[in-house]
Order: structure tokens, then C-alpha cells, then sequence
């Protein structure tokens, strides 16, 4: 990483520093998010920042394929195919560990792709929050391909409001105020000015949907910015659903659910990269691999990573009864590349963001997360009562 930065960042970091950072970051929404805020962004260096980047790319190529559509077309059934798909996905997540490399130089290797948005407003916010409280050189941005905090969120606006009135937009998922992730429903709403409800609260007039507004005014729903996790919707049947996501609405999708199931552990299959751990769908493994204890079994769809087997035995893939919704994944090792005041080093994981408009040819690199671990794995499990670990940023060189 960048050892002068980091260490000029350790000197000077204090409790106090830290402390401040987080209590300016509650003061804004009068909220405590439900996840661990890292006392450390991450701070990458350009021939790292070049690697990470190049993995995208290649990644990518796979989601650009003319025949996307019908490779990844087995991952939608009747009951989870949503009328009205658009060309691409309009959002691309790709998740990387750091690794050490063949030469011992640090590489990034793939842990996840999704076409589903993430923390797009929150990470813009927090990395801005890092700035203002330590003290963090100009050479280095947590945005990338120009975008300056201004074209960034005017980017964002386009992208989810559009032409429409805000009131005409809304931000959906299960319970929104109790997911742990709602600090960026907070933030998304104080820059966009649209509606944050829980899917609960849509019901379907023809096929239009409407929420009744604060005032009691019933309000027609023009676009749907998605956060709505398949996964965890599967789960609830205790929710009382007015309108089905497989219903043919007027309305347009900002993050088109097809996408999740699409771009997903479904994909890892066949992305063929240096960058990518290899990746196999279990129903096509004939043989359990001799060192079965170097992979990961996953299931292809999973809410908060349940259902995940770190310490694969033969008997967990034996008990496995649709072999076709796993992959087995070779094992990615994490290497400690964060030095800490307590000399106790830090693994990182990074997000890259991306955003894919309508009119682009290709998606494009606009943000990015950072979660940091002092455990076996990434997850608050593996890191209880740990400091310098949690949620992050990255700043680029």
C-alpha cells in the first residue's frame, strides 16, 4: 500500500480524531449504523489501482458478451422474472480480496459480481467525512474517471430521478429502516429528495403503482430504484405484498431485478481471468478435488452470505440436494496489507462500483467500498471485539 501515507496517517491518528469522525457522521441522519465504521480508509497505490482495474475489464468482457442474455438466461424462472428488462444492467458491483501474488506483489482476486446497487451514496459521503477529520493528500480520491463530487451525484440523479419529479421516485426495499445498510437510504433521500418505503407500502391500481405520501396524498410511482434483495424476499412470507415483482407495471426499474440473478455467482462460472479464483458449477464436478479444504462452497443465491461452507468436507457436498444452485470456489487467501498502531495487520477487501447509463457503451468505474478484517475471513463474526476493522473506503492514487 502506500507506506507514507499510511504511516504519516498512523502518527497522527488519535481516539479523539476518531471519535469526532463518528459523531459527525451520526449527527447528520440521527442514526448509528448497524455495521462497524473502520477507524482507516484504505490507501491504494497506482500499480495496485492498475491491477484492481485491469480485473474489471476482464470481467467485464464477460457481461459484454453479445449473448449475455442467453448464457445467463437458466438463472430466471416464471417465478422470478420481472417484465420490462432493459439492455444491461444499469449497476456492477465486483468484490476483490488482496492477495499475495506469484512475485509477492499484491493482486486482487475476484470474490463476487453482481448487477445490483450498493452503498453508492453513503461511500461518497463517508470518504468525504475521512477528509474532513484526517488529514488526507489531494494525490489520492476515493472517484474515479474524473468525476468530481458534483458530477458524480449529478451522474447518480440522472441515472435513478431522471426527467421526473422526486416525489415520483422511490427507493424500495424489505424494512427499510431496520436493514443494517439504511445509513444509505438516509443519505440517498437528502440528495435526491425521493420516497424511501418498504415494498409493504406500493399497492397496484391497473399496472401503476402508488404510495400514500406523509400528507395522506396518494402519489403514483413513476421509477423504482431497486434495493430489494430477492433472497431475503423469498424468505418473508409474512409480508402482505399488494402488487407481485413478476406483475407487468407502468413503471420503470432503476436496477432491473433480471440483473440480480443474472449477474451473480451464476456468472463466476464463466469468467476466465488471472483474477479469478477457479470456479466450478457443482452439478458439473465429477471429481470432489483432492484438496477440497482450498475451496468454498456457495450457494448461487444467499442473503448475507447464509448457506456459505469455509471448510468444505465431502459430506457438505453430499448433503447438497439441487446441485445446481452451488458453485465450488477455490478458496481465496487474504493477506494482511494494512499496517495498525496495535501492530496487529489488517486484510482488505474492495468493492469497485460501477455504473452502466443507457446511452454508454460499457460500464463505468465511478466509486468504490472497502471492508476491513483482523479474522479468517471478511464479516463482522470473524472480528468481534477487533479495532481497525469494519467498513471503509478506498483513496486511490
Amino acid at each position: 500500500m502506500i507506506q507514507e501515507i499510511r504511516q504519516r496517517y498512523n502518527e497522527q491518528f488519535t481516539q479523539e480524531r476518531y471519535q469526532a469522525f463518528l459523531q459527525d457522521l451520526y449527527s447528520q441522519f440521527d442514526h448509528i449504523p448497524g455495521f462497524r465504521i473502520a477507524e482507516t480508509p484504505v490507501f491504494i497505490p497506482a500499480t495496485l489501482k492498475d491491477k484492481i482495474f485491469d480485473a474489471c475489464h476482464q470481467i467485464a468482457e464477460v457481461i459484454l458478451r453479445p449473448d449475455v442474455k442467453e448464457l445467463t438466461e437458466p438463472s430466471l424462472t416464471d417465478s422470478n422474472r420481472v417484465p420490462n428488462e432493459d439492455a444491461h444492467t444499469t449497476f456492477l458491483q465486483m468484490d476483490f480480496g488482496l492477495c499475495e501474488g506469484a512475485n509477492g506483489e499484491i493482486v486482487p482476486k475476484l470474490i463476487e459480481v453482481q448487477g445490483f446497487p450498493s452503498l453508492y451514496f453513503y461511500q461518497h459521503f463517508v470518504a468525504g467525512l475521512y477528509r474532513k477529520h484526517f488529514e488526507i493528500p489531494n494525490i489520492v480520491n476515493h472517484l474515479f474517471n474524473g468525476y468530481s463530487p458534483e458530477t458524480y451525484v449529478r451522474l447518480l440523479k440522472d441515472i435513478i430521478v431522471g426527467d421526473e419529479d422526486p416525489k415520483e421516485v422511490v427507493l424500495i426495499d424489505i424494512e427499510p429502516w431496520k436493514q443494517n445498510t439504511q445509513i444509505d437510504f438516509h443519505a440517498t433521500r437528502k440528495v435526491l429528495g425521493i420516497h424511501v418505503c418498504c415494498v409493504t407500502d406500493l399497492y397496484k391500481k391497473g399496472n401503476q403503482l402508488f404510495y400514500t405520501d406523509d400528507t395522506g396524498k396518494e402519489i403514483r410511482v413513476k421509477r423504482i430504484y431497486n434495493r430489494v434483495i430477492f433472497d431475503e424476499l423469498i424468505g418473508r412470507k409474512d409480508l402482505d405484498l399488494k402488487f407481485s415483482f413478476t406483475d407487468d407495471l407502468d413503471v420503470k426499474w432503476i436496477g432491473h431485478p433480471n440483473w440480480f440473478f443474472r449477474i451473480s455467482k451464476f456468472m463466476m462460472p464463466y469468467i476466465k481471468s488471472d483474477y479469478m479464483p477457479r470456479t466450478h458449477f457443482l452439478d458439473q464436478v465429477t471429481e470432489i478435488p483432492s484438496d477440497l479444504e482450498n475451496y468454498v462452497l456457495k450457494p448461487l443465491y444467499s442473503f448475507s452470505g447464509s448457506g456459505v461452507v469455509f471448510h468444505v468436507k465431502p459430506e457438505d457436498i453430499a448433503a447438497v440436494k439441487d446441485r445446481s444452485q452451488y458453485i465450488l470456489q477455490e478458496k481465496v487467501q487474504y493477506v494482511p496489507v494494512i499496517k495498525t498502531p496495535d501492530n496487529d495487520p489488517v486484510k482488505v477487501e474492495v468493492r469497485i462500483m460501477l455504473i452502466w447509463p443507457d446511452d454508454a457503451p460499457k460500464p463505468i468505474i465511478v466509486n468504490n467500498l472497502a471492508r476491513l478484517s483482523k479474522g479468517e475471513m471478511i464479516g463482522v463474526k470473524f472480528n468481534k471485539d477487533k479495532t481497525w476493522v469494519g467498513g471503509s473506503v478506498g483513496f486511490y492514487e
